[in-house]
């Protein structure tokens, strides 16, 4: 129904419909109709919806009573006004009794009056159609209840040899899964398990029932707590070692926890799959890649070797363009050579054939070297390396030439993205013997997914083309301070700038000795 509602006006007069139209277009009502002969308006009326119908009562053609009568059994729903020039209280009651007009107005009628009478006629309407509405709704409502009852016991049946079916394609699933499957309560502790659990842990059913599953399945780096199910979100595992006491081995392992919610309590699930094929694949790989880039070091430094006997003339006078030339091609090896190194820096962390050498040094001295190291870059740049720490000297306790290669990694970064920026910031703080650092920049940002595999092996922020670099430096700076048990991240937003830091848990040392 339109909001303000269709009126239809019949008047034998051709100034009252005029004179109606005009009041009811001032007052805002948009959807009017008119005619002057009864009969035509019943012709219309039968192929139009209309909510208010507005009838005089003495008319040549027909009478308001019959015309309204009649317009009643095809509209049964609409409101309708009778107007009369006669005080005609008989006509008024026949009309109220036999066919149910709404409102009986005497001509000459009030206007305001007759637009209060006209809008409730309205409301009226709208009731009307609402009801029958919720009426026609509750009687199918009925039948299908009435449809549901006389099926509801052919239903039941049914739905319980599907959901039997269901239950028993479930219990075939589980227990031919070939990964373990495991479901333990809020205390860690065991409650179920499938067959192929039974196979990884090399114990029986009753035997792992109520164990820890976090003791039985283990991480070198970080033993899992009940706090970290806090979340109640999904959770995926990586490095872990599963104990199988039968054969005396550890199988590496990847687990995917997700927590269940039923009527009693909470518990969780985790599906435990053996990666061993995968890691011995992995493992190959690797050493294919680090034996290949090994090679590849020694006719890369020959190759830049030779290149500077040509470069300094010790084979003889070069002319500008030659110059030029073995520069170019001294540069790509050095970068061939600086990418070969960086993927056997890579793969010694992943090998976990990486050594710390831990020594006590300043922090801010070594930050001051670095910057240094790179000041050729910045200034070439216009951009200004500023170093912001509330003390002088800040000794901390790790590796001093991996903690210079992240620096550099970062500083150099911040240094190349600074887009409309002149200056990159350096902040170093001492939060109760953790060491926190910060390098912030004011460039072209990243967003928020990019922001997420950043750290990622070869990820360069590839939606923002942040860099034409092999994606290792980030990668290569994460195991680094993850090898010192510390956390590396990144805060950025697009077009403002990024903060890239690393925080190094209880590593500030007051001895003030540099080694």
């Amino acid at each position: 129904m339109d909001k303000q509602g269709k009126i239809l006006i019949v008047d034998d007069e051709q100034m009252v419909t005029k004179t109606l139209n005009m009041l009811l277009g001032l007052e805002g009502f948009s959807y009017i109709t008119s005619y002057n002969n009864p009969i035509e308006a019943l012709d219309w009326l039968s192929s139009n919806e209309i909510d208010l119908i507005i009838s005089d009562f003495y008319m040549p053609q027909m009478n308001g009573i019959d015309f309204l009568e009649k317009a009643k059994k095809l509209q049964k729903d609409t409101s309708t006004i009778l107007l009369t020039g006669y005080a005609d209280k008989e006509n008024a009651i026949r009309a109220i009794n036999e066919i149910g007009i709404f409102k009986y107005i005497e001509k000459p009628w009030d206007n305001d009056n007759l637009i209060i009478n006209i809008k409730n006629a309205l409301t009226q309407t709208r009731l009307k159609k609402e009801l029958n509405e919720k009426i026609e709704q509750l009687e199918l409502a009925n039948k299908k209840l009435e449809d549901y009852s006389k099926n509801l016991e052919e239903t039941v049946r049914q739905r319980t040899l599907e959901l039997s079916k269901t239950n028993s394609k479930l219990n075939a699933i589980i227990t031919n899964c070939a990964d373990g499957i495991i479901l333990f309560d809020n205390n860690l502790k065991i409650t179920d398990v499938n067959e192929a659990s039974v196979n990884l842990f090399g114990q029986n059913k009753k035997q792992l029932i109520s164990k820890n599953f976090f003791e039985l399945v283990v991480s070198e780096k970080k033993q899992f707590l009940k706090s970290d199910l806090s979340s109640k979100e999904n959770i995926f595992l990586r490095n872990y070692h599963l104990i199988n006491y039968k054969k005396d081995i550890k199988i590496p392992v990847e687990i995917s926890i997700a927590p269940v919610v039923d009527e009693d309590k909470n518990f969780y699930v985790a599906v435990v799959r053996d990666v061993t094929y995968q890691k011995e694949t992995e493992r190959l790989r690797d050493d294919f890649i680090a034996t290949l880039t090994h090679d590849l070091r020694t006719p890369l430094l020959a190759t830049i070797s030779g290149l500077d006997f040509i470069l300094d003339k010790s084979l003889g006078e070069i002319n500008e363009k030659q110059q030029n030339l073995f520069l170019a091609m001294k540069k790509s090896s050095e970068d061939m050579l600086g990418l070969v190194n960086a993927l056997l820096e890579v793969y010694r962390y992943d090998s976990g054939k990486i050594f710390l050498c831990k020594t006590n040094f300043d922090f801010i001295k070594l930050t001051n070297e670095c910057v240094n190291e790179l000041n050729p870059l910045s200034k070439k740049a216009n951009i200004e390396l500023s170093i912001e720490s509330e003390e002088s000297e800040l000794f901390v306790n790790a590796d001093k030439n991996e903690i210079r290669r992240v620096l550099v990694n970062l500083i150099g970064n911040a240094v190349k993205h600074s887009q409309k920026s002149d200056r990159v910031d350096i902040r170093i703080k001492n939060k109760q013997k953790d060491l926190l650092v910060e390098v912030v920049d004011y460039g072209i940002g990243l967003s928020k997914e990019d922001c997420e595999k950043l750290f990622n092996r070869f990820s360069q922020g590839t939606n923002q083309k942040r860099s034409s670099s092999t994606g290792l430096g980030l990668y290569l700076s994460r195991q680094i301070i993850e090898a010192h048990n510390g956390k590396i991240f990144v805060e950025s937003t697009l077009n403002k700038g990024s903060k890239f830091g690393f925080e190094l848990k209880n590593s500030i040392n007051d001895c003030k000795v540099s080694l």
